[in-house]
């Protein structure tokens, strides 16, 4: 490959980048993938990454089609076939705890024909079962650690210079360079951004049973409460719980010790929770919903976390970067293989009418259960709890949502459209 000459900048090597990679490299285009680190070794004995997602049918679907789901499945994932979803609630006088789960949704995957609704996976695996892909890629070139400190963009094509010194010149520069993209900041596509009034705490904690199968998630005022499974590692099982609240009551339960804060668990969680035997590790970050001005200019475009940032309530927010990829990637094939430019503003247009739609629809889904359940408002309280509990006993309403969910069909109402 002639040094520097490529057909795509890709600037950003996380899953979502490095799933171009793939689809492109396989295509035969000549791609430079750009990141400040690679990811480290995947090790079989250690314990759960904190960082995992929730990938869906339609994401799984993608990734066996670019080759990396065997190599993901070579390291380790753990598959959720039910999802419970209740609002907690306390009787007004005494305020115990009611046990009774009138108001409570049970997701099954065998209601659609399928063997799960999903898989819990952590990123750094798909990320490296990715990496696997890109090693048989001979058009691809990592070029890591490095990361862009300049961009020109002319009719010649885009000019990318990084904090290695090095200069790369491509027909198009992808950002998928996270939230806090310098492309899409360099560049000068604007943002808009507003900061949720809850932030989430991630732990990842050791229980005696597992595998589950099962995710469990509780509303209550200050924000849900959320059981995921690990995968077994070692002889010993995992789980991730996930705690929304307000950002005071975030940071100090981030001060309190392993013990301290098992104890808050147990006293706030759902009893369905297995007996937690120990905290391996926790981390808590800010919620943000963040969506670009526009994902594209002429040579530029924005994918993934780069573009938009969704609340992660019901963990969408990897799946969306995927469906970016996937149709990013459909698009500049299909013009480098009609002789187009793809980073010709016509040909990236076609990318922005495709996603810029579905990510406003799903940003006003979450943002629509956000503000439902957020509060104590008497009346609303009682019509979520009776439709929790009508869908709880409406199979089509529940395999509507679950259709969709799985990425296996496009239905929301038509007023999230407009």
């Amino acid at each position: 490959m002639e040094f520097g000459k490529y057909d795509v900048v890709i600037a950003g090597a996380g899953m979502v980048g490095a799933a171009i990679g793939c689809a492109l490299g396989r295509a035969g285009m000549r791609v430079a993938l750009i990141d400040p680190a690679i990811p480290e070794p995947f090790v079989v004995d250690s314990a759960p990454d904190i960082r995992v997602s929730a990938l869906s049918p339609a994401s799984v679907s993608f990734l066996q089609q670019l080759g990396a789901w065997s190599y993901i499945e070579a390291m380790r994932l753990c598959p959720y076939r039910r999802m419970a979803v209740w609002e907690k609630l306390q009787e007004p006088l005494s305020k115990r705890q009611l046990s009774s789960r009138f108001n409570q949704t049970m997701f099954d995957c065998h209601e659609v024909g399928a063997d799960e609704l999903g898989f819990i996976v952590e990123n750094r695996v798909t990320q490296l079962g990715l990496y696997e892909v890109l090693k048989t890629l001979s058009s691809v070139e990592m070029i890591t650690p490095a990361r862009p400190v300049d961009v020109h963009v002319s009719d010649n094509g885009v000019v990318v210079t990084l904090d290695n010194k090095q200069v790369v010149h491509g027909r198009l520069l992808i950002g998928a360079d996270g939230a806090n993209s310098f492309v899409r900041r360099f560049c000068g596509i604007g943002l808009s951004s507003e900061d949720y009034e809850q932030q989430a705490l991630v732990a990842t904690v050791e229980i005696p049973t597992g595998p589950l199968d099962i995710t469990w998630q509780a509303f209550t005022p200050t924000g849900p409460l959320a059981l995921l499974p690990l995968p077994a590692c070692d002889g010993r099982n995992y789980a991730s719980l996930v705690w929304y609240n307000h950002p005071e009551n975030i940071k100090a339960l981030m001060m309190l010790s392993g013990a301290e804060f098992l104890m808050e668990v147990r006293s706030h969680f759902p009893e369905e929770l297995p007996e937690m035997l120990n905290l391996v590790e926790r981390s808590s970050f800010p919620l943000t919903r963040r969506h670009a001005s526009s994902y594209i200019k002429e040579g530029i475009a924005l994918v993934g976390d780069a573009a938009h940032t969704i609340n992660p309530l019901a963990g969408q927010g990897v799946n969306l970067g995927f469906q970016d990829a996937s149709a990013l990637s459909d698009i500049i094939v299909t013009a480098y293989r009609g002789d187009q430019n793809p980073g010709a503003l016509a040909v990236l247009a076609q990318y922005e009418k495709e996603r810029r739609p579905e990510n406003v629809r799903m940003q006003r889904v979450m943002d629509l259960f956000y503000h439902l359940f957020s509060n104590e408002h008497l009346p609303l309280k009682i019509v979520r709890n009776i439709g929790l509990g009508l869908a709880g006993n409406f199979p089509y309403g529940r395999k509507k949502v679950m259709g969709y969910a799985m990425g296996l069909e496009k239905p929301l109402p038509w007023f999230l459209s407009k």
